[in-house]
């Protein structure tokens, strides 16, 4: 196609102007160390929760180039009129690709003192779908779609969103939870941006403190489903604040009967993530 001479200019223009725009900064996620103290948040139907408290300790470290580790305990005790006092100890470990495409996952759960089934495999996505492997509770395959996220690069994802203005983020996750053969689907709602620091409560301190005090944030409501189709009541909702840098505040976590409110009470921050051209 000939183009006359304004019109050329005007495509110049164009291109030089395209050239030049900015990129958006990539995701960086940061390593940090959090501590969660858990307390009762709400309770409610025929099984009430008296009583709750525990805590959850994240180690996350990595960064696009190397890929992701997680650790991550979580103790929990209920209290029940009904069904009497019950702790578990769960502990978790993941590595996760700095691709995004493939995936380790091990767990250990005390119940009440008591071991339950460990869970142990990977998993792999290719353009032919995904692939998880298990060791244990005992050796099996399961396939999935090469469309899941991991959790890391769901967190990316979900930041991006938010950046971008988007309200909502429907994808299939498989994070290894559970008997590690599980794909959830999830529906992810995100508000409006906040710079100004967290509300001055007693929760959440050291999201007041220092750089994290005036990094955006948005308030997300993330709810998971079995796989499937129809309309569907979540298997639980996790609540929280989503900090630019992948920290997360406001934590609160519903399973239904009961909800569980975490209080950041101390976050390490740990250096900073290379870029990898990602």
């Amino acid at each position: 196609m000939k183009l006359g001479r304004g019109s050329a200019c005007l495509f110049l223009l164009a291109t030089a102007t395209a050239q030049a725009a900015p990129q958006p900064d990539p995701v960086r996620l940061a390593g940090h160390r959090a501590v969660y103290d858990l307390s009762l948040g709400q309770s409610r139907g025929t099984r009430a929760v008296e009583s709750a408290r525990g805590r959850i300790v994240i180690d996350f470290t990595g960064d696009a180039c190397k890929g992701y580790t997680m650790t991550t305990r979580q103790v929990t005790e209920l209290q029940s009129g009904e069904s009497g006092g019950r702790t578990s100890d769960l502990r978790n470990t993941t590595y996760e690709s700095g691709d995004g495409r493939s995936f380790r996952f091990k767990t250990a759960t005390l119940l009440n003192g008591k071991p339950t089934q460990s869970v142990d495999g990977t998993a792999e996505i290719a353009a032919d779908g995904m692939k998880i492997r298990l060791k244990e509770p005992k050796r099996d395959q399961i396939q999935g779609s090469s469309a899941v996220l991991f959790p890391s690069h769901h967190m990316r994802r979900l930041v991006e969103a938010a950046r971008a203005g988007e309200t909502t983020v429907s994808v299939q996750i498989f994070d290894g939870s559970d008997d590690g053969r599980k794909i959830y689907d999830t529906l992810a709602i995100i508000g409006r941006r906040s710079v100004a620091p967290a509300a001055g409560n007693d929760r959440d301190k050291p999201l007041r403190e220092g750089e994290m005090a005036s990094m955006p944030r948005w308030p997300v409501t993330l709810s998971y489903f079995t796989a499937g189709e129809g309309e569907r009541t979540p298997i639980y909702t996790l609540s929280f604040d989503l900090y630019d840098n992948g920290v997360s505040g406001a934590l609160r976590l519903d399973y239904g009967d009961f909800a569980i409110a975490g209080d950041l009470t101390r976050l390490e921050m740990l250096p900073a993530a290379k870029d990898c051209g990602q």
